[in-house]
C-alpha cells in the first residue's frame, strides 16, 4: 500500500506551472484515498429516508467511485499533471451545456462534500485562446462553482484543445459520468450549431443519430432558451413530454403567457421537474379554455380551492398558486392507483 501511495505521489510531484497555477502540496487533494466524485455524498444535514433510498444511494457511490477511479487511471496513465488554478481565472466554456437550478440540493451537497473532503476528481481546463493567463472549462462546470463558493482552487488538467476537441471533451464527459437531461441536450446541440459547429461533430459530441439530433433542434428552436432556463434541466421529463411542450408554445401569444406564469411565486419555489409540471399544466387548461372546454373549479373540504379541470377533448389539472410546492409531483405519484381504481370500478359496472 506505502508503495502504491510513493507512486502516485510521484506522477502528481514536478506539476507544471500554468498562468494563475499552484503547485502546493495543500491545493491538490490526496489521490491515495479512493476516488470519489462530490456528488456522491450527501449533505450531513440530510439524511436518507428508507432502506430503498439508501440502497440506491449506494449503488450510485459504488458506480460514481468505479468511473472516477477509471478517470483518474487514464489521467495518470497520460502523464497528465493535475495543478492548482484560481476559479476566478476560468471562463465557461464557449458553448454552455448545463442549465443552473437555484433548487439543485445534489449542488449544496457538492460544496459540502469539497468543504469537508476537498476536490477529488480534477477538471479539464485549456489555456484560454484570446486572454493571456485565463483558461476556458471542457467540463466540470460545476466543481468549479463549488470550489469559487468555498474560496478554494480547483484542481484541473490543462490540456491544449482544439474547439472542436473541446465539445468533443464536453460531450464525452456528460455521457459517462452525467448525462445531459433532454432540454440541456437540446439547447447544448442548438448553441453549437450556431456557434458554427457542422452537424456532424454536434451529433458525435452527443452521441445522436439523424433523427435524435432533428427532434432536439426542433425543441429548441421552439423553446426559448429564456424559457428553458426558468424551467431549469428537470431531470425527469423525457423527450415525450418536452415535445408536448414545444407544440403548446408554438404561437408567440403562448409563450408570452408561458413566460408571465414562469414568474408567480409557486413555479418558483418548486423543484425543477415540478416546475415543468405547472407550466404544462397551466398552459393545456388554457389551451383547452380557449377551444371552448368546460372548466370546473376544485376545492378542499375547507372550501380552499386547489385546482381547476378543463373538461374538453384532452382534459387537464391546473392547480392553483396556493398550493404547497411539491404538490403535484404527489398527486402525480398517486394517478396510477386511481387509475387503476377506476379500471376496476367500470369493471364491475
Amino acid at each position: 500500500m506505502s508503495k502504491r501511495k510513493d507512486h502516485l505521489k510521484a506522477l502528481f510531484g514536478g506539476e507544471t506551472q500554468y498562468p494563475g497555477a499552484s503547485s502546493d502540496p495543500q491545493n491538490v487533494d490526496p489521490v491515495d484515498a479512493p476516488p470519489t466524485t462530490a456528488t456522491d455524498k450527501p449533505s450531513p444535514t440530510r439524511a436518507a429516508s428508507g432502506a430503498v433510498k439508501a440502497m440506491g444511494l449506494t449503488l450510485t457511490r459504488v458506480t460514481r467511485e468505479m468511473e472516477d477511479a477509471r478517470a483518474l487511471r487514464e489521467e495518470l496513465e497520460r502523464g497528465e499533471r493535475v495543478v492548482a488554478v484560481e476559479p476566478a481565472l476560468i471562463d465557461p466554456s464557449p458553448v454552455r451545456d448545463r442549465l443552473v437550478d437555484p433548487q439543485d440540493e445534489a449542488f449544496e451537497a457538492l460544496v459540502e462534500s469539497m468543504r469537508e473532503t476537498g476536490q477529488q476528481v480534477p477538471v479539464l481546463l485549456r489555456p484560454h485562446p484570446d486572454v493571456p493567463g485565463r483558461y476556458q472549462s471542457a467540463y466540470g462546470h460545476r466543481r468549479i462553482r463549488a470550489a469559487a463558493s468555498i474560496g478554494q482552487p480547483v484542481r484541473a488538467i490543462v490540456r491544449s484543445l482544439s474547439d472542436s476537441e473541446l465539445v468533443l471533451a464536453q460531450g464525452k464527459e456528460n455521457s459517462e459520468r452525467r448525462n445531459l437531461s433532454f432540454i440541456e441536450r437540446a439547447h447544448f446541440a442548438d448553441a453549437l450549431m450556431r456557434h458554427g459547429f457542422d452537424r456532424a461533430t454536434v451529433q458525435q459530441a452527443l452521441s445522436l443519430d439523424k433523427a435524435e439530433m432533428t427532434r432536439l433542434l426542433h425543441v429548441a428552436e421552439a423553446i426559448p432558451a429564456k424559457l428553458a432556463a426558468a424551467i431549469g434541466p428537470a431531470p425527469k421529463i423525457g423527450r415525450p413530454r418536452w415535445m408536448g411542450l414545444a407544440a403548446l408554445v408554438a404561437k408567440p401569444k403562448v409563450v408570452e403567457a408561458a413566460h408571465r406564469f414562469t414568474l408567480s411565486e409557486t413555479f418558483r419555489a418548486a423543484a425543477s421537474d415540478d416546475r415543468f409540471a405547472l407550466l404544462l399544466a397551466h398552459l393545456d387548461a388554457a389551451n383547452n379554455l380557449a377551444a371552448g372546454s368546460k372548466r370546473v373549479r376544485i376545492v378542499d373540504r375547507s372550501g380552499e380551492g386547489i385546482a381547476f379541470l378543463a373538461d374538453g377533448a384532452r382534459p387537464t389539472i391546473a392547480f392553483e398558486k396556493t398550493v404547497k410546492p411539491g404538490f403535484a409531483s404527489f398527486v402525480a405519484e398517486r394517478l396510477p392507483e386511481l387509475a387503476e381504481e377506476f379500471a376496476s370500478r367500470n369493471s364491475s359496472d
